[in-house]
């Protein structure tokens, strides 16, 4: 039974450090244990959201769609925070009793500067009928969308910190 208890916080312990080295590459710096357990799933709502419409307007094949999403993105670039998450801040934390999410770091802002590009190209191939492009640009975009979403590890923020993080010297 100890050891059976042992081995669960152990494997527990080691998920928290994952998903806190995750959610610090995105620029969630300075989290305490109890607010990275209580938001740490709810901090997969705006990539899940975002892969929910991308999914539908690659699916759909519809511009619109991808134009939407791609404003969305565009002020998620801009602003401390992605506009679904006040979805999130102002509505499902009152059902869920949970703490406001907190404000994204440069690493998901660049994310979503990436995103608002990447929609509106795809968006574009759809408008001009190139489907092939569109496809190409858009099957990509879910897949790295839906893996932040699922895993919160995100390639673009892996990107952002390759390019822009000072490395420390010895």
């Amino acid at each position: 039974m100890v050891h059976r208890l042992t081995t669960r916080s152990t494997s527990s312990l080691r998920r928290t450090s994952k998903v806190r080295h995750r959610l610090e590459a995105q620029g969630f710096r300075g989290l305490d244990d109890a607010t990275l357990e209580e938001v740490g799933p709810w901090l997969r709502w705006s990539p899940a959201l975002c892969t929910l419409f991308m999914t539908a307007g690659v699916a759909l094949e519809s511009p619109s769609i991808l134009w939407a999403l791609a404003v969305t993105a565009f002020l998620g670039a801009l602003l401390p925070f992605h506009p679904f998450d006040l979805l999130y801040n102002y509505g499902a934390r009152h059902l869920t009793g949970t703490r406001p999410l907190p404000h994204q770091g440069a690493q998901r802002r660049f994310a979503c500067g990436i995103a608002t590009v990447w929609l509106v190209l795809t968006g574009w191939a759809f408008q001009v009928g190139a489907t092939t492009l569109a496809y190409a640009l858009g099957i990509p975009l879910i897949l790295v969308a839906g893996l932040v979403s699922v895993t919160h590890f995100c390639i673009p923020s892996l990107i952002y910190n390759t390019l822009f993080k000072p490395r420390a010297t010895a």
